[in-house]
């Protein structure tokens, strides 16, 4: 199949109100990278997710979905909406995987990164969304291994 699509790439996305942090999911190393955490206004930002899916390519996209969270008002029927409106403007394959506490996990990941002196900067909001995106994209590939 050579539709373009990496084979080997995932795009995962962390879904919030205020910001959608997206990270890469490599499935030959089983590793994932920070991309961008991208501030939402309201709408959408499909131009930069448009520009950050043109660029990577991935076979398929994965979105977290906090499934503590219910009806169509909380945050999970919000994330279930996005991973529609993915499908639908990409044509790819977009999976769900429950991303409950990935922030908070995030959260305490970077702290524990500033406090042995592995992570230099100051985290800030953006961070914490970003390795929130690469937690549920860890979690899907261990899922499928």
């Amino acid at each position: 199949m050579n539709d373009g699509t990496r084979p080997d790439l995932v795009l995962a996305f962390d879904f919030g109100r205020r910001r959608i942090g997206v990270a890469s999911g490599n499935l030959h190393t089983r590793t994932a990278s920070p991309i961008a955490a991208l501030v939402r206004s309201g709408d959408l930002p499909w131009p930069k997710l448009d520009a950050i899916v043109a660029e990577w390519r991935p076979d398929r996209l994965i979105v977290g979905v906090p499934e503590g969270s219910s009806g169509p008002t909380s945050i999970a029927g919000e994330a279930k909406a996005f991973a529609a409106a993915l499908a639908k403007r990409y044509g790819l394959p977009v999976e769900t995987v429950d991303e409950t506490l990935t922030s908070a996990a995030a959260a305490a990941d970077l702290a524990e990164g500033r406090r042995s002196g592995r992570i230099r900067r100051r985290t800030r909001k953006e961070h914490i969304d970003e390795r929130a995106a690469c937690l549920i994209a860890e979690q899907w590939m261990n899922q499928r291994a």
